[in-house]
């Protein structure tokens, strides 16, 4: 409750500082042709002295919003024209139209043949095997970060129910802690469960940059097979950004944006969301009654025992546009969130009672700034995570999937316990750029995170294993070379040192090491012309161990303190073509073929009851594949698009662990070579979209989408294993999706209409755990001073 009022008073205080200062504003826009009379699209305009900016769209239109009242003076420039510059007035309250004619410059023209490009354009054109989605366009659903994710060549997003669920990323082969989280280039390792890709939605975001198998060293990270950066933007101007969806299974979700920069540089920001679902779909499943035995194999039944909500708030005030500081913000995330928890790793364990409490506290620091001097840029990060978790399991009895219940001695549902616990973990950040010349760069960065669980349960004050540290600290430094000739070619070559030392057991009993490697890396890119490019990388990295793989989450993962440190050769081939005709049918191509070589390999298995995940290494897995996507679009109304990924995951594994003596048999492993269970090794997704311009009324526009993904069948344990006709094997899947949403007042007023698995098709992820049937979601979302960048 007090978070909620929090969050309440939060949002109205952002609201009336954002009142008063909306008025002394106003915008302007206007139209860029050539001298011919054709519009010029890609073209620069920028305020000078400022941050504002934009790309013509086009048809040459523009439009810059949340100027305050002042003269400018308003610049103008395109590759191959001549810059133009003119002085305006902006007046409070009243839009501008300012036009240009630019006259041609036959010098640029005869040296360059670029064009003006978005900055997911300019992300996508790096080196690095990478993708960025432009998350604005997907603001008026009600996706999350996650299920934008799942629609990118090479990801499959695998939860293990609906909202709020554990999660597990699979990218390009690797999954889970091979992938690490970055928000705005930070590490999201110590967010805490109330801070999720899966529970933050997509208006928190500008774009979302996917890393695969080489991640650039300025991010930091001992990332196995790739990461994700979540980019929020600086969106230092003026506005209010606020929607509001409802839906099936009792879902409502709602995010609030807002930010207020005053003329001298002061801004405020607050970012607002919640999530709720009772989460009571029906699943198939195979059920007796606890008390009679009647067993039905194929049980249709109601989820009773899965609510989820979490709610956050997170507010940055400080300076930006200084001397000193292109920006200076203190912040602080607060949160938390409540989730039940239905089942085990599989649907055969069930519960009615257990669930778990969290709550996120986190005070940070933000501090960037360029040409500190002259070609050197500094960024600074730091946070700690003051939250708590809780695990609830009080209820000493049985549950069946039909809520019956019977008494079960004094063991609670699966071990009783009112753990509460602190992870105690903080992190800092450096990042140093320097700038040698227009070519040159070079990099330092380091990263440093701590981890200290502490926790007591007054359920079971005297059990000893809570006394025990549970400590790890990690250094990832790293050094980076960058030569770049625009447009034509450029090359990056670095390394990363990782230090981890963990802390596990007292007294006798105490286990400390320290773990040192080294990683180095570099990555190509080659512009055969300006529609046309190719990409080569290669990374020997490194993981260690989580502190949640070496200690277990106390909910569904069980602790093995024994795990190595893995690392992989990872190899990518990239290549890009974009071209158009008539200006009017344009086509993109993208392909990627991927190469890893992993030794002491981390993955997730069953524990020897089924009842719980457990991470264990494996000698080595190889992984061999590629993804593609394919779009077109005609004019500005219609976009198609495919996405096709395969990946086989081999085990190198020659001979397996005898779990008694610790050693290994001395008999070739009747699963070596075997194809990777549980990981999907082919899938693919498709989407088709129209947008009608002003339709029912001039600034009112139609959008229709759909979109399928697919799912080729997979093991769900080891291929080799098991009788013909007894393998069990998670089925082929087809899921569709249609969203509408129609925009009044150029985007201002929106509503939008989901519905998600039409056909309501059985869904799997995770050990075969089902997935929400068909359901139906409207979005409400409203602006107030829309920035159009």
């Amino acid at each position: 409750m007090q978070i909620k009022k929090i969050l309440l008073l939060g949002i109205l205080c952002a609201c009336v500082i954002f009142t008063s200062a909306q008025n002394r504003f106003s915008s302007i826009s206007g139209q860029i042709k050539a001298s011919n009379g054709n519009p010029l699209s890609g073209a620069t305009i920028k305020i000078h002295k400022t941050n504002y900016g934009t790309l013509t769209d086009q048809n040459g239109n523009f439009k810059l919003s949340n100027i305050p009242v002042g003269n400018y003076t308003l610049q103008v420039s395109a590759i191959g024209f001549k810059t133009q510059k003119k002085e305006i007035n902006v007046t409070d309250g009243e839009l501008s139209t300012f036009n240009f004619r630019l006259s041609e410059s036959s010098e640029q023209m005869e040296t360059v043949n670029v064009i003006g490009r978005t900055a997911n354009q300019e992300v996508n054109r790096q080196a690095f095997n990478v993708t960025s989605v432009d998350a604005k366009k997907l603001y008026n659903t009600t996706l999350d970060i996650s299920g934008a994710l799942d629609r990118v060549a090479g990801i499959r997003v695998r939860e293990s129910g609906g909202v709020g669920s554990n999660f597990n990323l699979s990218l390009n082969g690797f999954s889970g802690n091979h992938v690490r989280y970055f928000i705005d280039g930070i590490p999201m390792d110590n967010f805490g469960s109330s801070f999720q890709i899966n529970n933050i939605p997509i208006n928190i975001a500008d774009r979302i940059e996917v890393y695969k198998g080489v991640v650039p060293m300025w991010l930091g990270s001992d990332a196995l097979g790739g990461a994700i950066n979540i980019v929020t933007g600086d969106r230092y101007r003026n506005y209010v950004d606020a929607s509001y969806s409802f839906g099936s299974f009792n879902t409502h979700r709602s995010v609030i944006n807002v930010a207020v920069t005053s003329t001298k540089g002061l801004t405020f920001q607050l970012n607002a969301f919640q999530n709720y679902s009772d989460n009571d779909y029906k699943v198939n499943v195979e059920a007796s009654d606890i008390y009679t035995g009647a067993y039905a194999p194929t049980a249709s039944l109601k989820r009773f025992n899965d609510t989820y909500h979490n709610e956050t708030l997170i507010v940055n005030v400080g300076v930006v546009g200084k001397s000193y500081a292109d920006k200076l913000l203190f912040g602080v995330t607060v949160g938390q969130n409540y989730k039940e928890i239905q089942t085990g790793a599989r649907m055969v364990s069930v519960f009615g009672g257990w669930h778990r409490r969290g709550n996120i506290l986190m005070p940070t620091l933000k501090y960037k700034k360029e040409n500190l001097i002259k070609g050197l840029d500094v960024t600074i990060n730091a946070n700690y995570n003051l939250g708590n978790e809780q695990n609830i399991d009080t209820l000493n009895v049985r549950y069946d999937w039909y809520g019956n219940s019977k008494p079960n001695g004094t063991n609670g549902e699966r071990a009783r316990s009112l753990y509460k616990y602190k992870n105690n973990n903080g992190l800092a950040t450096t990042m140093l750029n320097y700038k040698i010349d227009d070519n040159q760069s070079v990099a330092v960065s380091n990263v440093f995170t701590t981890f200290n669980r502490k926790g007591s349960d007054e359920l079971n004050p005297t059990n000893a294993d809570y006394e025990r540290p549970k400590k790890t600290n990690k250094n990832v430094l790293g050094l980076g070379y960058n030569f770049d000739v625009k447009d034509r070619w450029s090359a990056t070559v670095f390394g990363k040192y990782i230090n981890q030392g963990n802390v596990n057991g007292s007294g006798s009993t105490a286990g400390k090491n320290s773990i040192d490697r080294l990683g180095y890396g570099a990555a190509v890119t080659y512009f055969i012309n300006r529609n046309m490019q190719l990409k080569a990388s290669y990374e020997l990295t490194n993981r260690m161990p989580e502190a949640q793989e070496i200690f277990g989450d106390v909910e569904n993962q069980d602790a093995n303190p024994n795990l190595k440190p893995e690392k992989s050769d990872n190899f990518n081939l990239g290549l890009s073509y974009n071209f158009s005709i008539n200006r009017e049918h344009n086509f993109s191509f993208t392909a990627n073929g991927i190469y890893r070589n992993a030794s002491n390999f981390i993955y997730n298995r069953l524990n020897q009851n089924q009842s719980k995940l457990v991470a264990d290494n494996r000698d080595g897995v190889r992984t061999v594949g590629g993804d593609a996507e394919i779009r077109y679009s005609y004019k500005n109304w219609l976009s198609v698009g495919t996405t096709v990924t395969y990946q086989n995951l081999k085990n190198l594994q020659k001979y397996e662990i005898n779990p008694s003596t610790g050693e290994k048999f001395t008999n070739v492993s009747n699963v070596y070579l075997d194809q990777m269970p549980n990981i999907p090794y082919l899938y693919g997704n498709g989407d088709v979209s129209v947008s009608l311009k002003d339709v029912g009324h001039k600034g009112n526009n139609l959008s229709i989408g759909y979109n399928l993904l697919y799912v080729h069948a997979f093991w769900l344990y080891w291929p080799s294993q098991g009788a013909v006709g007894d393998k069990k094997v998670i089925p082929q899947q087809f899921n569709h999706d249609l969203n509408f949403v129609y925009s009044l007042k150029q985007g201002r007023y929106n509503i939008g209409l989901e519905a998600k698995n039409i056909t309501n098709a059985d869904l799997f992820d995770n050990f075969s755990l089902q997935k929400p049937g068909r359901a139906f979601y409207l979005n409400l979302r409203y602006f107030i001073n829309k920035i159009n960048n």
